[in-house]
């Protein structure tokens, strides 16, 4: 019998506010583009109710403030509403201090609509690591006291291949620590291999992540899935990027639904924060909210 859960999580966000299109779409212009993550996010919500899982919704807090009564949904169907920033800004490109006036606006955003106190956070592009040695300080400060903002291999735009692959905490100071939990990453002939969400979902075979988070459940460890509402969205305008960015962006759009079916009904999924809480459980560690 399966006992473990994992966490499953959603980061609230629309198709022209990823890394990849940042050239087309500067925050500036966002207010001229149509939003067209609420029918997908319906979908997420009304797939999750199916399956009776709950979620972590990383929101955005330029998306609360212009689709409230949607955080306020996530939120009555019993799911997590979290913190991914305001305007899907890179840590280190903030700064420590704009990072911290952002994590206060972001709460009284996401509180004021959800209910929930805030405790868990998601960097924008996986984003904390080397270049932001203050984040974790500045989340501790601020009463986050579970991260997922760390990915746990080697990638162009993001990551630490020495991070660990494992949910673990991280202490900022005495007595104080946040747990980190990484995206699901596999270790085969000594290379961390990506499986957790985004395009490497979307690439690759759901039977070799369902394979990956079997493994997990075998040792009682815990993992982490995500996605965003536009990857269940192949209608999504189409545009002129080259390469590796185009490659990631819009592989296999089509097949991302049923990629999520299919683990949903082989695995248990909760919120980030009940993973956590569970995980502090098991090894007698203070639960932290």
């Amino acid at each position: 019998m399966i006992t473990v859960k994992h966490a499953l999580t959603i980061d609230l966000e629309d198709y022209f506010q990823v890394l990849n299109l940042r050239e087309f779409f500067p925050p500036s212009n966002w207010d001229e583009v149509p939003l067209r993550l609420v029918e997908p996010t319906e979908t997420l919500l009304r797939l999750f109710e199916e399956n009776r899982v709950q979620a972590t919704f990383f929101c955005l807090g330029w998306i609360a403030e212009r689709v409230p009564e949607l955080i306020k949904k996530i939120a009555s169907r019993g799911h997590e509403v979290a913190c991914h920033g305001y305007d899907h800004q890179l840590l280190h490109e903030l700064g420590e201090e704009k990072f911290r006036e952002e994590l206060v606006r972001c709460r009284q955003i996401l509180e004021g609509l959800s209910g929930q106190a805030m405790r868990s956070f998601r960097a924008c592009t996986w984003s904390i690591g080397a270049k932001t040695p203050w984040a974790l300080s500045v989340l501790c400060e601020q009463g986050i006291w579970h991260d997922s903002s760390i990915f746990p291999i080697k990638h162009p735009d993001y990551g630490d291949p020495q991070a660990p692959l494992l949910a673990h905490e991280l202490e900022v100071r005495p007595g104080k620590a946040i747990f980190e939990l990484p995206p699901l990453v596999a270790k085969i002939f000594g290379r961390r291999l990506p499986l957790g969400g985004g395009g490497y979902l979307r690439l690759l075979p759901a039977r070799w992540i369902s394979r990956a988070l079997r493994a997990r459940e075998r040792s009682n460890q815990p993992s982490c899935i995500y996605l965003h509402p536009w990857e269940l969205d192949p209608e999504q305008p189409r545009l002129p990027i080259t390469g590796s960015r185009k490659f990631r962006h819009y592989v296999n759009l089509a097949k991302t639904q049923d990629k999520l079916v299919y683990l949903l009904k082989r695995h248990r999924f909760t919120t980030l924060a009940k993973v956590a809480r569970n995980w502090r459980r098991e090894r007698a560690l203070p639960d932290r909210g």
